[in-house]
């Protein structure tokens, strides 16, 4: 029987727990556009030491569980850089234009019933799909 579903549902466990945490020992949302965003333009240097443990945390937790896994991890990303670097920077302009990002709108937004929240994430989910829909059949670049 296939347990690759396992792992998905712990790292959304994970992810949720994690929120949950950021929601009750600071009383903010997490959402990782905005601790980045806040110390690229600045506005969250205040909060500096904060957001990077919470940098460094997404960063060095899956290095330390890598010994863990036994098994061979397939992304299925693709070689060409130019759609990984495109594909980065449009994420990252999308997310500033929506105010959020997945961890943001999705996880904490929806689990709050936030109707903003919910929005967003129908149409960035129906974005992500008509986006890949383009590249990969139309135009054949992924």
């Amino acid at each position: 029987m296939e347990t690759d579903w396992i792992w998905g549902l712990v790292g959304g466990l994970l992810i949720g727990l994690g929120g949950a945490v950021y929601l009750l020992g600071n009383g903010r949302i997490m959402g990782a556009s905005g601790i980045i965003g806040g110390l690229v333009d600045g506005s969250g240097w205040s909060t500096l030491w904060e957001r990077l443990a919470f940098l460094a945390g997404v960063i060095l937790m899956p290095l330390l569980l890598w010994p863990l896994y036994n098994v061979e991890i397939s992304t299925h990303l693709t070689s060409n850089w130019w759609v990984i670097i495109g594909a980065g920077l449009l994420v990252g302009v999308g997310t500033r234009i929506a105010n959020g990002c997945t961890s943001g709108h999705g996880v904490c937004g929806i689990s709050r019933l936030s109707l903003r929240g919910i929005v967003a994430t129908v149409f960035y989910i129906l974005a992500g799909g008509l986006t890949l829909a383009l590249f990969r059949h139309v135009l054949g670049v992924i």
